[in-house]
């Protein structure tokens, strides 16, 4: 691996991607963000820099989820995409930049109001009004919630909306409309890019005049506050990125305020802190890598940190709090980089834990384990025996490059990166290494007949290497190809098709180390790696490998590691 490759960071000095736009027709009901419902899912724009466009509105699961509860499952039940990423596909280049992140668009479902007053309108609900005529009277709305859904039928002037009595012209009242007001005017004065951002806009700016009515008739109610800010959001969207206006800054400066207003009405309100977090990443990001950018990263990190706390399983919000994770350790000093990257590597780990097949957190974390390699080994190592080497953090960061591109091997971002590290893995296999090892058959043999022994993973199986195989192993991984290992029932084996779940095992009865339990058809089958590093590589080298037979994509990864 050359040194003068460009490091993967997040895209700190390069042009954000711009956001995919949604028709008119295809907004969700739920929320003023655009919805990826409406279209199949497309690919992400290979650039020089990580594509991590952010998003508006709290992730749902990822389409097609492997379920980790307590076994490795296929899950058939289909799901819209919902991770937001660009169209525009990019080119193949025949010298590839180090691999880039990818960022995650998700959306939150609609809140539930608790008290019994104060409801706020839906997309759907304003289109409707619209095609009405813009008049409130007597249509039917129709709203859903997290928990259910409920109909509720009223107008504009209906006695829902009016909970509290509020004095229009106390000085509250007047302070409020002059946010209003300036908000507003920011709203208006976005044209959009074209015919299609100009007829959205026009929509959120209806929007943006209901939520303000709601506001100023009840300014507790929590849901206008988020959905106006989730409007302010999308309009800063709008802005035709070429523009030097500086609407785009006060529009997310506006939808923070928002956001603030609406957490603070509500604490437990994750959806408006995860997009709170965006809108601050975006805010970052304009800043480049400056002291005011830090600041700002350090706070979106801190209201992803928030966002997880109130809905844990969320693997998007754990991605994305990676993601501003790896931009901040671009920015910090030196001496705080290397714990802030392994901080960003939990939160992809984590991420990919609660969903397998999470393609975009799987690239992310080859991503930034390339980019600790490179650092690395431009400092030449900790000298600590402990730490991981660089030619291992490149095969790890290889391997889930590798396990992407074969989830989604139509994405040209993850086809460029593979090719530029395909060089590092093992082949032909996806994962060679060690771990301790009972003779087969005797799982339950004691301490003292525990070996320590070679284990190689592909596509197929989990085999132990016996001293012959082990020696045909290296000459294969020295430039050798095409020697099959013969596999005997003196050894141990696991066929991928084999496996029920792949778990971490704090047993007493194994030896000093940290466990790993397969359980499989067949029976569970214990081995012990040396340290949790070399447990957790195991443990998502495995979960992947049954993630991509799982789904159908076995033949793409024997094709990446036999060539």
């Amino acid at each position: 691996m050359s040194k003068n490759v460009e490091e993967p960071q997040l895209p700190n000095s390069g042009e954000p991607e711009p956001p995919a736009t949604t028709p008119v027709s295809n907004l969700d009901e739920t929320t003023m963000i655009q919805s990826n419902d409406a279209k199949p899912e497309t690919e992400p724009a290979a650039t020089t820099s990580n594509l991590d466009e952010h998003g508006k509105k709290e992730p749902e699961p990822e389409p097609e989820s492997v379920s980790n509860d307590d076994a490795i499952q296929s899950n058939n039940t289909e799901k819209s995409e919902l991770v937001q990423l660009n169209d525009t596909d990019s080119k193949d280049s025949p010298s590839p930049k180090p691999p880039s992140s990818v960022e995650d668009r998700g959306r939150p479902a609609e809140l539930k109001k608790d008290e019994e007053g104060s409801r706020t309108f839906t997309m759907r609900e304003l289109l409707n009004e619209m095609k009405d005529g813009g008049g409130g009277g007597g249509s039917e709305h129709q709203r859903e919630s997290t928990n259910g859904s409920e109909s509720e039928k009223g107008n504009l002037s209906s006695p829902y909306r009016s909970v509290c009595t509020f004095d229009f012209f106390s000085r509250e009242s007047l302070e409020q409309q002059q946010q209003n007001n300036v908000a507003l005017e920011l709203i208006n004065s976005i044209t959009g890019v074209d015919e299609e951002g100009r007829s959205r806009q026009r929509i959120l700016s209806f929007a943006a005049r209901k939520y303000a009515s709601a506001i100023e008739r009840n300014p507790e109610d929590y849901d206008a506050h988020y959905n106006w800010a989730l409007v302010l959001q999308e309009s800063a969207d709008n802005v035709d990125p070429d523009s030097s206006s500086p609407s785009r800054d006060a529009l997310l400066e506006e939808a923070c305020k928002k956001y603030d207003e609406a957490t603070c009405l509500c604490p437990t309100l994750h959806d408006a802190f995860y997009n709170w977090a965006i809108a601050i990443s975006d805010q970052a990001k304009m800043r480049g890598r400056t002291k005011e950018a830090e600041e700002l990263w350090k706070q979106a990190t801190k209201k992803y940190e928030k966002a997880v706390q109130l809905n844990w399983n969320s693997p998007q919000a754990l991605n994305n709090w990676g993601l501003a994770l790896q931009e901040l350790s671009a920015i910090v000093p030196a001496r705080e980089k290397q714990g802030i990257v392994r901080t960003a590597i939990s939160k992809f780990r984590a991420a990919i834990q609660l969903q397998f097949d999470f393609h975009r957190a799987i690239y992310n974390l080859g991503t930034v384990l390339y980019a600790l390699a490179e650092d690395t080994l431009r400092i030449g190592g900790s000298g600590n025996s402990i730490e991981i080497s660089p030619n291992e953090l490149y095969s790890q960061s290889a391997i889930y490059i590798a396990a992407a591109h074969a989830l989604k091997p139509n994405y040209s971002v993850y086809r460029s990166a593979l090719r530029l590290v395909r060089s590092m893995l093992p082949l032909p296999y996806l994962k060679v290494g060690e771990l301790v090892a009972p003779p087969a058959g005797n799982m339950v043999a004691p301490h003292c007949d525990w070996r320590r022994s070679q284990f190689v993973l592909n596509h197929e199986a989990l085999v132990q290497l016996s001293k012959v195989e082990k020696s045909l192993s290296q000459q294969t991984l020295s430039g050798r190809t095409g020697d099959r290992i013969a596999i005997d029932k003196s050894i141990i084996s696991v066929d991928i098709s084999d496996i029920v779940s792949v778990s971490a095992c704090s047993d007493l009865t194994l030896p000093p180390g940290a466990g790993l339990c397969i359980d499989t058809v067949h029976g569970p089958v214990y081995l012990v790696a040396d340290s949790c590093e070399s447990l957790d590589a195991w443990l998502d080298a495995i979960r992947l490998v049954y993630t991509i037979f799982a789904r159908g994509k076995s033949d793409v990864l024997a094709g990446i590691i036999t060539g």
